[in-house]
């Protein structure tokens, strides 16, 4: 069947240690260089590039020349959701190797970008928020913004308007939380505003994003988010597991 012929050529090319560095990489949402996903696959520029040219002719990566440069970003909103998953599966459903926890892990686990919206304990606790306040439905099935809840938005400053052929509003279950932060449309607009706010700022060579303090402020004023370390401590679940509100294992 030409359907597993293609999956089987997809799962080789994911499958790779060095080619799923550089798509986890991308997977921050910007277009970067051969030369700095080298780096950040720790391989040499040509190998990168003939990863790269696999990557680029399977269409999961997308390539734009600028100049002398190339940059590299995801294809498409399908293959970030197709790597969103595999990250979710991998880290919630494999049995873990023990790794000691590192500064660079906090801070990814703390706030980072998903592709084109916000995940972490701040994407889930802009996500929890959003819910309690009824402006925003999220389920197994997908998601819906209220009527109040586009109204806020749009006051928030997020352009809910350009909808395109690209999901509206998506639960994302997040790796590190096990819990739905807010993607599509609505996902990316939030980061995009908290981008241009200056709340967020990114870290280099990193998916990480550094809170400010312009942030926290900004956080709690408009979506009451407390990003303290007692009032994640407070939001939390008594069993993280168990929030999850899609099935992990059929």
């Amino acid at each position: 069947m030409v359907a597993a012929a293609n999956l089987v050529e997809v799962a080789a090319l994911v499958g790779d240690t060095a080619r799923a560095t550089i798509l986890a990489a991308l997977m921050g949402g910007q277009a970067l260089t051969g030369s700095e996903l080298a780096y950040l696959a720790r391989v040499s520029r040509p190998t990168a590039s003939e990863h790269l040219l696999k990557l680029v002719e399977a269409r999961l990566v997308a390539v734009t020349k600028q100049g002398r440069y190339r940059y590299y970003r995801i294809a498409s909103p399908l293959v970030a959701r197709m790597l969103e998953s595999i990250i979710a599966v991998a880290a919630i459903e494999v049995p873990s190797r023990y790794q000691p926890r590192s500064i660079r892990d906090d801070a990814l686990r703390f706030a980072r970008t998903c592709y084109d919206h916000l995940a972490g304990q701040v994407g889930v606790a802009i996500a929890d928020a959003l819910v309690a306040n009824g402006h925003i439905v999220l389920t197994e099935d997908g998601g819906e913004v209220t009527d109040a809840g586009a109204r806020f938005l749009t006051e928030f400053g997020a352009d809910l308007r350009s909808r395109g052929k690209r999901i509206f509003c998506r639960p994302c279950l997040d790796w590190s939380e096990r819990r739905y932060h807010v993607a599509g449309l609505v996902g990316a607009q939030i980061w995009r505003r908290c981008l241009d706010l200056g709340w967020l700022i990114r870290e280099r060579d990193s998916r990480a994003l550094r809170l400010t303090a312009a942030g926290r402020t900004g956080l709690f004023d408009t979506f009451g988010v407390d990003l303290s370390s007692e009032g994640l401590e407070r939001a939390k679940p008594p069993d993280v597991a168990s929030a999850v509100k899609v099935p992990l294992r059929a």
